[in-house]
């Protein structure tokens, strides 16, 4: 036998025992690979984003940053740059590369170390996906064998677009998308070449060569790959010289968040996770879309923000952040003042400094460079100078305390010094001298109908403190609890032209020793006044006449039945003047009854839940204000809904999501009608009283009239709008609630420090005028806010005024009596009555009865004063 016919029998024969030695193996494991065919419908963990009414991104929650791409949505040069360095050969092998297994099997045999790789995309996929990333033979065998099953079940396309979007790349992203939003803040389609070569060199060690942990690891492995790109014809020479140049600029970033609303998105966090559970919450690809409208989003926080930039300029200037250099001032009678100043920052070192400061909202921090006499040279981060003329300084009396400032300055001198550390912010393309403001405040707007929440903001800044006050702050709630008293008077007989004596109250308890004087707030008194005109003027000592007259457990009652807590409610006569303590979204949705005809209606924020393909998987179905509905069924689906969506999630991998939420959609067509709490005269009476809160009574503007405490929303210039401002002791809490039929809004501004007066400006600026000194109010304080809100709120709404609901009848009465009233001028005016409530004595005269016939709705007054609706 020739020695080429042995040889060939011998490498037979290595060929048969290398097959039985493999096949021998795929058996042994085939028990404990797992089934590659779960990879045809793959779900990636991907975070869960909560989006407003129109479209807009409110954030991001989920460990793993993922933006799923389809193949064809990803940049060619991206797809080749990693193909260039991760498998050149990955369109021609069949899951494994026999070249780089002979070398990676070379490299062990002769130096036992298994850090040599020979993977190709596919392995990667099935080690990602199946199995550690421990560097054993066993494992490798498996990956091997896992390889050529994907191959056969899936195509290249999609095993690399499966890749891409799987792959570890750092920073707790995964897949191409994650990594260019999270390392450049771009989509893959805005990534430079020099960019694209540091994604696709990501695989080989995410957490120590991505540009964030260390720029010098990632210029490294981006030039070798930048490398490989040339060598593969990929690049050109010039676009690897131009790309090879480029300096490393990375920094973290978050999701593109379009809609600044973080108090809402935690919020719907939290209970996304209450019903889903964290893992299915943050991973499941959830699109979360909330009822909060952009627009009016940015409204709020900007009204509220500014609103607290305006308390603390009246206030004073409390100094700089920090002083960097010692710096003297020096005058003279004959000369402009100078300042001399020692060890003074050179401007890399001033630089250097900012770099290491953080601003908050849309404070930056700068740093005093000269001081002029009526202005300031400031650098900011980045080595931007600015200029702060007069107008952005001459705000800042120094603060002494919350009650008192010191002297208007008369130059920058008095002010700034250079070396300061300094907060400045952009106000009407101007920059202003700035700080951080102390108080609290927080403005929440539901859609009085469905209880959809509109617009809400628990703070001046999240990042500050997650605090949400907008609903978690419980506060007395002042003279913003009367619209509610006067509801249970109405309730009890009495009428918005009853009169009560507005005068002083003195009433001693024996038990405690002491006398209780509820005061007027001014400390004015107009003796007998009707129901209207003193609730549009807030007077306290009416309202506990009111109370008296209702009694305190009928108030109570009342009052729960606008959803209000009895634990809340105090039961004394305190109570009468705003003792109570709400949150502000309790007490919106109190006022949300008066402007949808008597209704108590749920506050909800989620509107609707999308799965990753955009199915959705659930709708809210609010319970509705519908005075045209004439049965009132209660939907009985929701508690169902609630446990078919649990099951759902709790089988996200199965084939029946699509038939369950079909099902789930069909379930909730059912229209659930609000629970009715006042009748839909008593909300009108109070909702049309409150808007003489705003407009007054008669013609105040010629003295025939007079003022409610809410009269600067005139501005707005509407007539279908009833608010109520209140005001606590001491103005340690101020509120602003105000209402259409389309709007609910309430703004609450106050320290977290429940104890701490707001305390009194000897300057305030208002509507574009300077005021007298006062204390903080209401009015002052909090209103506005609430009018800078709603003139965007409100852009483009048509005015809507409310007709009187059937059942109510309108009496010319006398202004000064209540009493029916023959005149025609300013002395009378029509005011609204449930008939058999109406007087029947005409003023200055005897009684004289006046009947209705209420079957025909016809008035039987010769003079036509009584109008029935």
């Amino acid at each position: 036998m020739s020695w080429v016919k042995k040889l060939l029998i011998l490498s037979l024969g290595m060929i048969l025992l290398g097959v039985i030695t493999i096949a021998g193996i795929y058996f042994y494991l085939k028990d404990d690979l797992p089934d590659v065919t779960t990879l045809s419908d793959v779900r990636l963990q991907t975070p869960m984003q909560v989006f407003t009414a129109d479209g807009e991104l409110i954030s991001q929650f989920g460990e793993k940053r993922r933006i799923p791409l389809k193949l064809e949505e990803m940049p060619p040069l991206l797809v080749q740059a990693f193909l260039a360095v991760e498998d050149t050969r990955f369109y021609e092998h069949p899951g494994i590369d026999i070249i780089g297994i002979f070398r990676a099997v070379t490299v062990v045999a002769s130096s036992g170390d298994f850090s040599q790789g020979a993977s190709t995309i596919t392995q990667q996929l099935a080690r990602n996906f199946f199995l550690s990333r421990e560097k054993k033979i066993v494992r490798k065998i498996k990956e091997i064998f896992l390889a050529i099953h994907i191959e056969q079940l899936l195509t290249k396309d999609q095993i690399l677009e499966l890749y891409l979007n799987k792959i570890e790349l750092g920073q707790r992203s995964f897949g191409v998308g994650a990594a260019a939003q999270v390392y450049f803040g771009k989509t893959v389609h805005d990534l430079t070449v020099d960019e694209i070569a540091i994604i696709a060199g990501l695989p080989k060690a995410p957490s120590t060569l991505n540009p964030v942990r260390s720029a010098t690891n990632a210029r490294a492995r981006r030039n070798i790959v930048l490398g490989r790109m040339l060598d593969t014809g990929v690049i050109d020479k010039a676009t690897y010289q131009q790309a090879i140049a480029a300096p490393i600029t990375s920094r973290l970033h978050g999701a593109q968040i379009t809609a600044s609303a973080p108090y809402i998105a935690e919020m719907v966090r939290q209970e996304m996770v209450a019903r889903f559970g964290e893992e299915t919450a943050y991973s499941a690809g959830l699109q979360v879309f909330t009822t909060v409208q952009s627009t009016q989003q940015a409204a709020a926080k900007i009204a509220l923000q500014q609103n607290l930039y305006s308390y603390d300029e009246r206030h004073g200037y409390r100094g700089p952040v920090a002083q960097l250099w010692p710096a003297e001032l020096t005058e003279a009678a004959d000369a402009e003042p100078f300042y001399t100043e020692t060890d003074a920052l050179s401007e890399t070192d001033i630089q250097a400094y900012l770099d290491q400061q953080s601003g908050i909202e849309d404070l930056h921090p700068a740093v005093v460079t000269a001081v002029n006499t009526q202005s300031a040279d400031v650098m900011l981060a980045g080595g931007q100078k600015i200029t702060l003329e007069w107008d952005g300084l001459k705000w800042a009396r120094s603060f002494i305390t919350d009650e008192r400032q010191g002297v208007a300055p008369k130059t920058a001198y008095a002010i700034l010094a250079p070396g300061m550390h300094i907060l400045i912010r952009k106000s009407e393309q101007q920059w202003r001298l700035s700080q951080v403001p102390l108080p609290s405040s927080a403005i929440v707007a539901i859609d009085p109908h469905n209880g959809a929440v509109r617009s809400l903001v628990g703070g001046y800044s999240f990042s500050q403190s997650q605090f949400n006050r907008a609903t978690q702050a419980k506060r007395q709630v002042g003279s913003n609890i009367k619209p509610f008293i006067y509801s249970a008077a109405l309730e009890h007989g009495y009428t918005l032209a009853s009169v009560m004596n507005d005068a002083p109250i003195h009433q001693w308890d024996d038990n405690a020793g002491i006398a209780w004087r509820p005061k007027n707030s001014p400390a004015v008194y107009d003796g007998p006044i009707r129901i209207r005109e003193a609730l549009a003027k807030s007077k306290n000592v009416v309202s506990v006449r009111l109370l008296r007259g209702v009694g305190i457990d009928n108030t109570i009652r009342h009052l729960q039945q606008f959803g209000f807590a009895a634990s809340d409610l105090p039961r004394n006569e305190t109570l009468s003047l705003g003792s109570a303590s709400l949150t502000p979204l309790e007490l919106v949705t109190g006022y949300a009854a008066f402007a949808n005809g008597g209704y108590l209606v749920t506050p909800y924020v989620i509107e609707k839940i999308l799965d990753e393909d955009g199915a959705e998987i659930y709708q809210h179905q609010p319970a509705i204000a519908c005075n045209d509905c004439i049965d009132e069924p209660k939907a009985e689906t929701a508690t169902d809904n609630e446990a078919l969506l649990n099951d759902l999630f709790n089988n996200l991998e199965t084939d029946a999501v699509a038939s369950q939420t079909a099902d789930i959609a069909a379930e909730q067509t059912t229209v659930e009608i609000a629970e009715r709490v006042i009748s839909e005269q008593n909300s009108f009476l109070i909702a049309d009283a409150l808007k003489s809160s705003v407009w007054g009574g008669g013609n105040w503007q010629r003295g025939t009239g007079w003022n409610g405490t809410a009269w600067r929303v005139q501005s707005l210039k509407r007539r279908d709008i009833s608010a109520k401002t209140g005001t606590t002791n001491d103005s340690k809490d101020t509120w602003f609630s105000g209402f259409t039929p389309q709007l609910a809004v309430t703004v609450w501004v106050g320290f977290d420090d429940s104890n701490r007066s707001l305390g009194r400006a000897q300057w305030h600026a208002n509507m574009g005028q300077q005021q007298s000194a006062g204390a903080e109010s209401g009015a002052r304080t909090a209103l506005p806010a609430w009018l800078s809100y709603m003139q965007t709120a409100l852009e483009g709404v048509a005015e809507q005024q409310i007709p009187p609901p059937v059942g109510l009848a309108s009496v010319r009465i006398d202004l000064k009596s209540g009493l029916l009233s023959r005149s025609n001028d300013h002395s009378s005016a029509f005011e609204y009555f449930v008939p058999g409530t109406e007087p029947t004595q005409y003023a200055g005269a005897d009684i004289q009865q006046i009947s209705f016939d209420k079957s025909s709705d016809k008035k039987r007054s010769e003079e036509e004063e009584i109008e029935l609706f």
